[in-house]
């Protein structure tokens, strides 16, 4: 399974979100710290979901960060993330 693949299934099960886009673009960063040839190191998430319903920014990413300990401990360089609650306009 793809680094990609595993973000998509754990964060899909730990936070049935409406909706869940994950892009790679660790082509952008060839030649910077943590890039590895074959990408797979550099993250871009953008989630909804209910989970996140009166939480703030900064506790919505440690709920994704824990979700997905095991990949930023191994293979992840970098991960953006874009985590809103239903009907949030994006920030």
């Amino acid at each position: 399974m793809s680094t990609r693949d595993a973000i998509i299934k754990k964060l899909s099960e730990a936070f049935m979100p409406e909706s869940l886009e994950v892009q790679d673009e660790s082509h952008l960063h060839e030649g910077h710290a943590g890039h590895r040839p074959g990408g797979e190191t550099h993250f871009r998430v953008y989630i909804v979901s209910q989970a996140f319903e009166g939480k703030s920014r900064i506790e919505r990413h440690r709920m994704i960060n824990v979700a997905l300990a095991q990949e930023l401990a191994d293979s992840v360089h970098a991960l953006a993330i874009h985590a809103q609650a239903p009907g949030e306009r994006p920030r």
